[in-house]
């Protein structure tokens, strides 16, 4: 690969929070100069960076500061912007000890007002007193920070994986790069297990989607002991072609009916589908309806994190088709109370019923699972729920909820940041979970919402 054809990392942050001294660590030279002095790099410095065997060009630049765009800041300021724009990935650098300025919210702002994309990297996080400035940082908005440590070398391979995504260009790596892209991209086969009791149908239903007896099926419960997965195209009422990777698994029966050893290698593999899943279809036999154990298994897919779709099968045979499925609705959104509504349809594997509705039920249900919330709307909406529903003050004490981010996606997950939370009931967490899933367009995914309290490192109490 030529110098040329590197991909670009811009490093960018205030002054005197590192910059330099991790672009000299990158290129493995004192190229730039630094002290403790703010102010000391001006123009853009590149060089050619290496990290653990990934290579690319380092920009440093000069502290971001707000000033007269015709001054020797402002100058400078417009070069640290220009940087930004060229580069493949931006590396927002903040000091992690001293926590959040205003200056550093002020380019956090810009940054999410333009294109390139952002690694948030709390430097100077060796030790203790580093916790709650990194903490702070996730109201940025750009995730969970690297917590790094451009002096001594600490987090080099968390901030390897960070940057690698953005930058990554060989051919020999192509898969991973790829796996990364699928992650993120609606196009990206949907990866669907099916699971259920033993003889629920799940391997006629897979047959039926194929059009062809690519699974053994019969009367017998248990034929199937591996999980296997099948890549299918399936083409939607609307012509669109969606590719679709299909794992049929083996019958999960209560606990305490699996003795035998094959059994419960079996019924292990199945559990370690669900975890490679990315929506679960979990079948049932509308003909027994509901029991403790269908239950169970949905409850096992949503801890998990997984997207659950219910479907009801063999119902071209059932009986009292209507009083059926209100039955099954109103249990399940009591067995399941921490997600009400998830996706129930009636189908049948035996002779095609319904099908296309469930795989599109499975792609709306994928893509609820993995969109994230633009941060204004998120702030939007936390401040409307704080306002309808302000949070408890037990004992007369205050519980004081600073802000909300969206760590991650697939499954959803948020991170509520305040006082005291070690007290927040949990009815009230329910309510922002519920409003989350309500308001924010979720529906009856899995949404995870993690507390975390500022660390109070002066703080001696047990």
């Amino acid at each position: 690969m030529s110098a040329r054809s590197l991909p670009v990392v811009a490093i960018i942050g205030r002054p005197n929070v590192g910059k330099s001294t991790l672009f000299n660590r990158l290129v493995g030279k004192r190229l730039a100069l630094v002290d403790d002095m703010p102010g000391v790099t001006r123009d853009r410095r590149e060089g050619d960076a290496e990290l653990l065997g990934l290579k690319f060009k380092i920009v440093d630049t000069a502290g971001f500061e707000e000033d007269d765009p015709l001054s020797l800041p402002g100058r400078m300021r417009a070069q640290t912007e220009a940087a930004v724009r060229g580069a493949d990935v931006a590396l927002f650098m903040i000091d992690a000890r001293a926590g959040l300025t205003p200056l550093d919210e002020h380019i956090g702002r810009w940054l999410r007002a333009g294109d390139t994309p952002v690694v948030l990297l709390g430097n100077k996080a060796e030790g203790a007193a580093a916790e709650s400035g990194l903490m702070e940082s996730f109201a940025l908005g750009f995730g969970e920070p690297v917590a790094f440590s451009a002096e001594h070398g600490q987090g080099l391979a968390d901030l390897f994986q960070a940057i690698r995504p953005h930058i990554e260009r060989d051919d020999d790596d192509a898969e991973s790069e790829k796996a990364d892209e699928e992650e993120a991209d609606d196009n990206a086969p949907l990866k669907l297990a099916i699971v259920g009791r033993p003889n629920a149908g799940k391997s006629t239903l897979i047959n039926k989607i194929l059009g062809e007896d690519r699974l053994i099926t019969g009367p017998e419960a248990g034929i199937t002991r591996d999980s296997i997965s099948v890549d299918w195209v399936w083409t939607a009422p609307d012509g669109r072609e969606r590719d679709v990777r299909l794992i049929d698994t083996a019958g999960m029966r209560k606990r305490a009916k699996v003795q035998d050893k094959l059994e419960k290698l079996s019924v292990a593999d199945a559990l370690h589908a669900v975890d490679f899943a990315e929506v679960v279809v979990l079948l049932l036999d509308a003909t027994k309806g509901l029991e403790s154990q269908d239950l169970k298994i949905a409850d096992k897919v949503l801890q998990e994190g997984r997207a659950l779709v219910i479907a009801l099968n063999k119902w071209d045979v059932a009986d009292n088709g209507s009083a059926l499925y209100q039955g099954v609705r109103k249990a399940l959104d009591e067995g399941l109370a921490q997600v009400r509504g998830v996706p129930l349809l009636t189908i049948s594997g035996a002779t095609g019923k319904n099908i296309d509705q469930l795989l599109q039920a499975a792609f709306d249900t994928r893509a609820a699972w993995s969109q994230r919330v633009p941060t204004s709307h998120l702030n939007r909406w936390f401040d409307s729920a704080l306002e309808a529903n302000p949070p408890p003050a037990p004992g007369g004490k205050r519980i004081k909820l600073r802000y909300i981010t969206q760590a991650r996606t697939r499954p959803p997950t948020f991170v509520l940041f305040g006082t005291r939370l070690d007290e927040l009931p949990e009815s009230y967490r329910r309510y922002l979970v519920n409003g989350i899933r309500k308001e924010l367009g979720f529906g009856a995914v899995p949404v995870r919402l993690n507390l975390r309290s500022a660390h109070n490192p002066y703080d001696t109490r047990k």
